[in-house]
């Protein structure tokens, strides 16, 4: 688990997110109906009011001090995914070409996996080369609900 000094739990339509964050920004987003035992920070009531104006469609992307850990290929993958633009899919393929390491895609698809906080780095939006629906930490029935939000209000 992070070492996290600051936390939030709070419902979203796809059901209770832990925030938790650090002195340099949040460290993980993720869903756990686990109670939340920190103190919660202003970063993460931003997080917590960003996260929830993305769930009503006001919110195509996120403003907030972020602090992931990992190595420097995952922060390369998670940067990258940054960039993917609200309603856009991509493959790992495409990901390890984008970052310069186009033999990568598994490393990627690791990379990926591995993302702590979840919708804020958006990993729902990478799929397979052909178009199907790959793992997704929050369960592949999250995943497709995110795309179909990201769908309804990016072509509204």
């Amino acid at each position: 688990m992070i070492s996290a000094s600051y936390g939030l739990r709070f419902d979203t339509p796809l059901g209770v997110c832990q925030l938790r964050a650090g002195k340099a920004g949040l460290l993980s987003a993720y869903f756990d109906d686990a109670d939340c035992d920190l103190p919660a920070s202003a970063v993460c009531h931003e997080a917590a009011r960003q996260i929830r104006a993305y769930f009503a469609g006001e919110r195509t992307a996120f403003d907030l001090s972020l602090d992931p850990q990992g190595t420097a290929f995952q922060q390369a993958v998670w940067t990258a995914l940054l960039k993917l633009p609200y309603g856009a899919t991509t493959h790992y393929g495409a990901l390890a070409e984008a970052l310069g390491r186009p033999r990568a895609a598994r490393a990627v698809g690791a990379a990926v996996g591995r993302n702590p906080l979840w919708l804020i780095i958006p990993c729902h939006r990478v799929i397979g080369r052909d178009g199907s629906l790959t793992g997704y930490a929050g369960g592949l029935d999250r995943k497709r609900a995110l795309l179909d939000l990201e769908a309804a209000h990016a072509t509204a």
